[in-house]
């Protein structure tokens, strides 16, 4: 896959040589049982005229019959089509926001995360070096908007709450961020918030100011979803 034609900032260009001395992203939150995974989310991160990092997130389309109205990152099942776990977050994203591919450099796989559905979803860590570049296309039966946030807000407790909530039988802590975009409010919660947070961690290499929750571990992928 091509990467982005632009040249990215210093601070995005430790991410895309992990192996370099100035910034190395941990070979252990690389994924070899992503393959494994039955579904990938695409987490996307540009850099802003500030030089702050942030992160593409959607707000699903309320006719869905699961998550409607939920804020996400892009993503879905693994299809048969599909190389690996990095093809079918790229897939996605390019399906449902119309996110061309060959302008996303892929730097890592983080170990899959249980979603309340029982699916094993890998996160994907791509960057995306021009955000001017990607002029976005809604899939509106799958999408209703499309947001940034910036990704270090992940790490900060200001703006978090937690709540109790039942996934796969369990009784387990949710987290909740608040955030305000263009006169919009968003609440990113759950599996979502759970993946930014470790995603902020492994890319800012510094650890959340708060105490992470604990999920699910990941439940054996079965031969048919």
């Amino acid at each position: 896959m091509a990467g982005p034609s632009q040249t990215p900032s210093r601070r995005l260009a430790h991410l895309l040589a992990p192996s370099s001395s100035s910034g190395e992203l941990p070979a252990s939150l690389g994924a070899p049982a992503a393959a494994a995974a039955a579904a990938a989310v695409l987490v996307c991160i540009f850099e802003d005229r500030r030089g702050d990092l942030r992160v593409l997130l959607t707000k699903r389309a309320s006719s869905l019959n699961s998550h409607s109205g939920d804020v996400s990152l892009p993503g879905g099942k693994v299809e048969e089509g599909d190389a690996d776990v990095k093809a079918t977050a790229l897939r996605e994203a390019r399906e449902e926001i119309g996110l061309d591919p060959a302008l996303v450099s892929v730097v890592t796989v983080l170990e899959p995360v249980l979603s309340k559905n029982g699916l094993n979803v890998a996160p994907v860590i791509g960057i995306l070096s021009d955000r001017a570049l990607f002029n976005p296309v809604l899939n509106k039966d799958e999408v209703e908007d499309i947001f940034d946030a910036p990704l270090e807000m992940f790490l900060k407790d200001d703006n978090r709450t937690t709540q109790e909530r039942i996934v796969m039988g369990m009784t387990i802590q949710l987290q909740f961020f608040d955030y305000k975009a263009e006169g919009k409010k968003y609440v990113i919660w759950g599996l979502t918030a759970h993946i930014l947070t470790r995603a902020a961690a492994v890319v800012l290499q510094r650890q959340p100011s708060f105490t992470e929750l604990p999920r699910p571990k990941s439940a054996p992928v079965t031969s048919k979803l």
